[in-house]
C-alpha cells in the first residue's frame, strides 16, 4: 500500500463475543466482510469501540492479525490496542501489534501524559517511545475519550506532523476550531485527519479532512461514504444534518446497541459486551434501533439509488 492512506470511511470495529465471553472469530469474519461490503475505505481494528481496554494483549494481537488476514489486501487495516502506561510496556505493545502486518499502529494520545501534565512532558515521552521502536513502523494518533480525552494541541500536532512518523489522526475534539487548526498545521505533511464527529464532519471535509472514522460507520457506513465522496455538493448539507441527528443514538448504550443493529442486518453475532451489561439495552432502545435501520434503508434508496429492503 502507498504511504498515503486513502480518504473515506474508516469504521471503528466492534468485537463480537461468544456466549462464554471469548472473542467470536466467526462473527468477526462476518463483520469484516460487512464493513467491506458497505464500502469502507479502511478498517480501524482494536480501538475503544472494539473494547480494547477489556482485551488482553494476546487477544488484541490476534484480532489485529485476523482482521488484516481477512481483509486480504482489499483495503488497509490499522490497529491500536495501545493501553499500557510505561514506555517500556508501550514499546513492546507497539512492536507486537506491528508484527501482525497492519498498515499502521495507532497510539492513544492520553497514554503519553496524565491529564494535568503539559505538552512538553507528552513530547518528551513520545520521543523516548519512538526511540524504542523501529523507524519503519507507521504510526497514527487517536484522541481516545477513555480514561480521559487528550485533544491534540497545536504544539503537539505541529511536532507530530513535523516528525514524519504519523499518517493517521482520529480526531474526537468535536470542535471545528480545533479541527481547522490541525488541518492547517498538517497541510503538506504525511498526517491526515479523520473526523469521528458527525456534526463537524461536513465542514471538516470542506476544510481538508480526509474522511470519517466514527461510531456511526457501524450502522450507516454507506451513507457516510456518500457524504465523504460528495461533500462539495451543496445538497450534502441536508444529508449531513440528518446523520447528525441519527448519531445521537450513540448515547444509548453503545456498543451494545450497534451490535443489536448489526443483528438486524443479519450478522451472526450476539450483543454480549465486556464494557457493559448487554441486558441493560432496553426494549425502547431496541425499538429505536429498528426505527433507525428502517430510516437508514429509506435514506440509502434516496441517496444511493438502491433497493435495500430486507
Amino acid at each position: 500500500m502507498d504511504k498515503d492512506f486513502p480518504g473515506g470511511v474508516w469504521p471503528v470495529m466492534l468485537t463480537p463475543f461468544t456466549d462464554d465471553n471469548r472473542v467470536d472469530y466467526d462473527g468477526l469474519a462476518a463483520l469484516t466482510e460487512w464493513y467491506i461490503g458497505q464500502g469502507a475505505s479502511g478498517l480501524f481494528a482494536v480501538t475503544q469501540s472494539s473494547e480494547m481496554f477489556c482485551l488482553d494483549l494476546e487477544e488484541r494481537i490476534r484480532i489485529a492479525s485476523f482482521v488484516k488476514e481477512k481483509a486480504e489486501g482489499r483495503l488497509p487495516v490499522i490497529a491500536s490496542g495501545h493501553i499500557s502506561r510505561s514506555t517500556q510496556q508501550q514499546s513492546e505493545e507497539i512492536r507486537a501489534v506491528a508484527g501482525t502486518g497492519v498498515d499502521a499502529v495507532i497510539l492513544v494520545t492520553n497514554r503519553l501524559a496524565a491529564q494535568d501534565e503539559p505538552d512538553e512532558v507528552w513530547i518528551e515521552r513520545m520521543e523516548e517511545l519512538l526511540e524504542r521502536i523501529p523507524a519503519d513502523i507507521r504510526l497514527g494518533l487517536y484522541e481516545c475519550p477513555y480514561p480521559y480525552k487528550r485533544v491534540m494541541s497545536d504544539r503537539i500536532t505541529e511536532w507530530c506532523a513535523g516528525s514524519g512518523r504519523f499518517y493517521f489522526l482520529k480526531d474526537t475534539s468535536c470542535d471545528m476550531d480545533s479541527i481547522g487548526r490541525k488541518l492547517a498545521i498538517c497541510r503538506g505533511s504525511n498526517l491526515k485527519l479523520y473526523n469521528a464527529n458527525t456534526t463537524t464532519l461536513l465542514p471538516s471535509l470542506r476544510s481538508g479532512a480526509a474522511g470519517y472514522s466514527g461510531v456511526m460507520a457501524n450502522m450507516q457506513c454507506r451513507l457516510y461514504g456518500r457524504l465523504v465522496r460528495d461533500y462539495e455538493r451543496q445538497d450534502m448539507g441536508i444529508l449531513a444534518g440528518i446523520l447528525s441527528l441519527c448519531a445521537l443514538i450513540e448515547r444509548q448504550w453503545y456498543p451494545t446497541n450497534a451490535k443489536y443493529y448489526l443483528q438486524q442486518e443479519g450478522l451472526p453475532i450476539n450483543t454480549i459486551c465486556r464494557v457493559q451489561d448487554a441486558a441493560s439495552l432496553s426494549e425502547t432502545w431496541k425499538e429505536e434501533i429498528k426505527i433507525l435501520r428502517g430510516f437508514t434503508q429509506r435514506l440509502e434508496k434516496e441517496y444511493l439509488g438502491e433497493d435495500t429492503d430486507g
